[in-house]
C-alpha cells in the first residue's frame, strides 16, 4: 500500500468549497488547510504509484484548483522489498577484505563492487 501527501493550491475564496469537497470525496483524505495562504493538505492511497498518480491528476483537474503537487510518499511494498534485498546483500564488498591486493593497484570508479585492478 502506498500513501502520499498532496498540497493543493487555490485562491482563498475557493478554499471552503474545496475543503467541503475533499471531506466528502471517496478517493482522498482531507487533513488541514490554511485559507489565507490558499493551501489544503490531503493524502491519497493506492496499490501502486500509478493509482496515486491517477488520483493526483483527478485533483489537479478539479475546478478552482490552481495546482496540486505530491510532496511526500510512502511505498510500503517497495520499501519491504528493498530492505530484504539489502539484508541479503553483502554490505562489505569482497575487495575490501582481500589482504593480498596492493591499494595502489585499485582504480576507483565510484563503486567498489565493480572495481578494476590497475594491472
Amino acid at each position: 500500500m502506498n500513501v502520499s501527501s498532496i498540497v493543493v493550491q487555490a485562491l482563498p475564496k475557493n478554499i471552503d468549497e474545496l475543503v467541503a469537497f475533499f471531506k466528502e470525496a471517496d478517493y482522498v483524505d482531507y487533513h488541514l488547510h490554511d485559507k489565507e495562504k490558499g493551501k489544503i493538505i490531503v493524502t491519497v492511497e493506492g496499490k501502486g504509484v500509478e493509482e496515486e498518480i491517477e488520483k493526483l491528476v483527478k485533483i489537479q483537474r478539479l475546478p478552482n484548483v490552481i495546482a496540486a503537487d505530491m510532496m511526500m510518499t510512502y511505498q510500503e511494498d517497495e520499501l519491504d522489498a528493498e530492505v530484504k534485498r539489502l539484508e541479503e546483500e553483502n554490505p562489505v564488498p569482497d575487495v575490501l577484505n582481500e589482504e593480498d591486493i596492493d591499494v595502489k593497484d585499485v582504480v576507483y570508479h565510484g563503486d567498489l563492487r565493480h572495481k578494476k585492478l590497475g594491472f
